[in-house]
């Protein structure tokens, strides 16, 4: 897909890597607000409900369905790009752990994985994810076992060649650092993982030359501007929308990523010719997630 810009406004491609929708809630309301303001495709997360986790690996295999059925829906009725993110979120293991023990919520961890990975093998979806460890404190030995699954999870990942999105702490450049000896040790190629909800700081040396998507609220441009030019990694731009309608406000709201792509689009023209930042918009939002899910952003 190309892209333009005219009189300071981006037209092309904008998509919002990591967005989760739930049919009880905004749903393909929500998807209408994203497109009325630029939004031209999306990757599609699946949403935990973590007031019922799956017990057994049928229950991940509805819960998967049903994110799949909202991706068919919404490119059968918006003819969008729709991507497909299925995996089991780590602080579903972490809590299951209390009711079922380590041993069970480990093993159907790892099977939720395994059913995820073959949906992205027949090309149902295109990435695992949201996989990774809690993001809040848990017991050292907890943090072990949460590290040594997470380990797993991408060697599992790189077997099958499939891409990753992290969910982790924020625990800044440490954070980074220790998902790259991950990462490497497992076998996963770098450019195959993407660290979801990432700060604004694409630099180098903050990110370990880790893939990120960027949570882009409040502040984010400026951060972006300052660091882009030390990027030597890809990055790219997401909402984390819950669609939760116990927690209306949660997170960023659907509308974001367009409008942010705008005032980036703005705030760039000021310091670098209309090619290059073109040029940069049409990687944050086709080449590099086209390239990296297997679908034409």
């Amino acid at each position: 897909m190309s892209g333009f810009i005219d009189n300071g406004q981006w037209f092309g491609p904008v998509v919002d890597q990591h967005i989760h929708l739930d049919r009880s809630n905004q749903y393909l309301t929500a998807v209408e607000e994203f497109l009325k303001v630029g939004g031209t495709g999306l990757m599609l997360v699946h949403k935990p409900q973590f007031s019922s986790l799956p017990t057994d690996i049928s229950g991940y295999k509805e819960a998967y369905n049903e994110t799949l059925f909202m991706a068919d829906e919404i490119r059968e009725r918006y003819s969008i790009p729709v991507g497909v993110v299925l995996g089991p979120h780590p602080v579903a293991w972490e809590k299951q752990i209390d009711e079922i023990g380590i041993k069970r919520a480990t093993e159907l961890h790892l099977e939720s994985v395994s059913l995820a990975i073959e949906h992205i093998d027949s090309g149902h979806a295109h990435c695992l994810g949201e996989v990774g460890r809690p993001h809040y404190p848990i017991s050292s030995e907890r943090w072990s076992d949460a590290n040594i699954l997470l380990a797993e999870i991408l060697s599992m990942a790189a077997s099958s060649k499939v891409p990753v999105q992290l969910h982790v702490e924020d625990a800044g450049k440490q954070t980074y650092s220790e998902l790259a000896k991950i990462v490497d040790s497992s076998g996963l190629d770098r450019k195959n993982v993407v660290r979801h909800f990432a700060p604004a700081d694409v630099s180098s040396e903050f990110t370990n030359d880790l893939s990120c998507t960027v949570s882009v609220g409040s502040g984010s441009v400026d951060h972006l501007l300052n660091t882009y030019k030390l990027s030597n990694s890809r990055w790219g731009m997401e909402t984390d929308f819950l669609d939760d309608p116990k927690r209306p406000g949660a997170v960023l709201g659907p509308k974001t990523i367009p409008k942010r792509t705008n005032q980036l689009c703005k705030s760039l023209l000021a310091i670098e010719d209309l090619d290059y930042v073109e040029d940069l918009l049409l990687s944050v939002h086709s080449k590099w997630p086209s390239e990296l899910y297997g679908i034409d952003f």
